[in-house]
């Protein structure tokens, strides 16, 4: 009778998810879905926890409940604390200790499973290959995204061939390892599987992160569910489902989106060749530079304005003050919209998060698709720390590393205005000949104090 009230338990945890998954879809149900997922989550831990009362090895409980204890506490306060410019890192570390756990859970198995048990050992090796490249993989992303390991640093020569050497090596050291297993054999597959999650991620750069970020969500997710299935925990198998199931969808939305096969990101493109092939051929333009009152000016006389936010944005923590620009030209009778591109930043979806949290309306929030049918007929576009998704060397470039990328026709507007500290070269570190173009003006600095500026002179003009 308990047993079957505990998954009824079960069941409405997975309703729970799949309800707060739904939910995510759109801004204004985002807070609510999260809010009905992690309850669920709470819920299924519960369970988890009373389930296998009367069993034998239920003994545990103060290790469990002190280590849930802490691990909530650790959790919560590096929630609280993270910035938003930090955002992609914490997901990347919350991602790599789901695939560390999944480890652990199959070595915990691996140990104690009759040699006869061939399938079980067979689930068991399979989550911890996944579960290992999920989380060594994660590892080197935050270190990436965190400015921590430079793509040079760690891009390995003919690292193709690596990459296929240790995936070969590990299939062969896992089926011998079902075939015949030891404890020498399953150090080694440990190891290979770890160095084989680094090798993993260590091609890939630049406009790429996000894409490897949502797949190493999905196999950490993946690995999830088939630990699930070693334990027979149903919580875990539906949960390591959505997870995968979303983070492969996610994977495959934004690969089309830039016109990318998955193959092509895992060996590895933008970011990793190291080049400039554009910066050498201007022809000796000088990129123009314009003053706070001047951009004030076109801004403030226009009709449409198309912001086009990137990760300087993140950086200069400069969303909410991007939103004050917006309803102060929206008063004055300007169309302000936000070109959003599907690898803008670090994360999936990282600028819909920033400008969210600072309350601009989802209607404003243009695809790519969208916004570049507007662009032709836009007056002025304002790019605050975007780069490479708005580089024209995507189309017309064949030596270009973003070379086939889909990317925001910005320089089809009529003026465009480029917020940077620099002319440094953006993530993929290549020039952009954008910059150089003659309706486009630089206006350096940091992209808060930027745009404060212009509201400042726009206000001036009353």
């Amino acid at each position: 009778m308990i047993k079957t009230i505990l998954d009824i338990g079960f069941l409405i945890a997975a309703i729970s998810f799949i309800n707060g998954l739904r939910r995510l879809s759109t801004p204004a149900t985002a807070r609510k879905g999260n809010l009905i997922a992690g309850a669920g989550m709470i819920l299924a831990i519960i369970i988890a926890i009373i389930y296998p009362l009367g069993d034998e090895g239920s003994g545990n409980y103060p290790w469990i409940i002190g280590g849930i204890a802490i691990g909530s506490l650790i959790g919560w306060v590096a929630a609280k604390k993270v910035q938003m410019t930090a955002m992609p890192q914490l997901v990347s570390i919350f991602n790599g200790l789901g695939g560390a756990c999944a480890v652990l859970l199959a070595v915990l198995e691996m140990l104690k499973s009759s040699a006869d048990n061939k399938i079980g050992i067979a689930i068991s090796v399979f989550t911890l290959l996944v579960g290992a490249i999920s989380f060594t993989g994660s590892i080197l992303a935050y270190l990436k995204l965190d400015g921590k390991v430079k793509d040079k640093h760690v891009i390995l020569p003919g690292h193709t061939y690596v990459n296929i050497a240790f995936l070969i090596a590990s299939i062969v050291i896992a089926v011998l390892y079902v075939l015949n297993p030891s404890s020498t054999m399953l150090i080694v597959l440990i190891v290979i599987s770890l160095v084989y999650g680094f090798s993993f991620v260590a091609p890939i750069g630049g406009a790429d992160m996000p894409v490897v970020i949502s797949l190493l969500n999905s196999l950490t997710g993946i690995s999830a569910a088939t630990a699930g299935f070693i334990y027979n925990n149903q919580i875990m198998i539906i949960g390591g489902i959505l997870v995968g199931a979303s983070g492969t969808i996610l994977t495959v939305l934004m690969c089309n989106a830039m016109n990318r096969s998955l193959l092509n990101v895992i060996i590895g493109g933008f970011g990793s060749s190291g080049g400039s092939s554009s910066g050498a051929d201007l022809d000796g333009k000088t990129a123009k530079e314009v003053s706070s009152y001047d951009a004030a000016v076109m801004l403030n006389y226009s009709s449409s304005v198309m912001i086009v936010p990137g990760y300087g944005l993140a950086v200069a923590q400069a969303q909410k003050v991007c939103k004050e620009l917006d309803e102060l030209l929206s008063e004055n009778g300007v169309d302000v919209n936000y070109a959003i591109h599907p690898v803008a930043g670090r994360m999936p979806g990282h600028m819909n998060v920033l400008l969210a949290e600072a309350d601009v309306p989802y209607a404003k929030l243009k695809d790519l698709d969208e916004a570049n049918a507007m662009l032709p007929s836009t007056d002025v576009v304002v790019i605050v720390g975007a780069n490479d998704v708005v580089n024209p060397s995507a189309l017309d470039d064949p030596g270009s590393p973003v070379y086939g990328m889909p990317v925001l026709k910005v320089w089809e507007a009529k003026n465009v205005i480029i917020m940077k500290r620099s002319m440094s070269p953006g993530y993929a570190g290549i020039q952009n000949p954008l910059f150089f173009n003659d309706n486009s003006s630089m206006f350096f600095g940091d992209a808060k104090d930027s745009i404060n500026k212009l509201v400042t002179e726009i206000k001036s003009l009353g």
